[in-house]
């Protein structure tokens, strides 16, 4: 079992960049995927990035595709989004979450039901 706590969200303007951080504790996220997603006001949570334990894979949604980046930091027990070129359609709370690897990544990164342990979630708003 590991806690996840999100950070790094606030009132950005567009064009601008952030970057979150999601902090482990509780036990070594060293073995577990991991994935960010998100949810905007009115609709449900959607997938953003995601990256295989030994960062040998990542992912991204479509939308995001060429602006973010997610990275990990064993050593601190950290993974991070960084988020460029921010658009109002950003605006959401982004959660991370934990995957103790079962199946192939390829096969369920993109599926919130996949996933063991979530943060609470760090707001995110982007202004014209």
């Amino acid at each position: 079992q590991v806690q996840l706590v999100e950070s790094g969200g606030g009132l950005v303007q567009a064009g601008h960049s952030l970057r979150l951080s999601c902090a482990a504790s509780g036990r070594t996220f060293t073995m577990y995927n991991m994935g960010w997603f998100r949810q905007a006001p009115g609709k449900e949570r959607e997938f953003v990035a995601a990256m295989r334990w030994d960062i040998t894979t990542t992912y991204f949604a479509d939308s995001v595709k060429g602006r973010f980046t997610i990275s990990r930091d064993n050593a601190k027990n950290t993974v991070y989004l960084q988020m460029n070129s921010l658009k109002p359609e950003d605006t959401a709370v982004y959660f991370c979450a934990a995957q103790n690897a079962r199946g192939y990544y390829s096969a369920t990164y993109r599926s919130q039901d996949s996933y063991d342990n979530w943060g609470q979630g760090t707001q995110v708003t982007v202004f014209p």
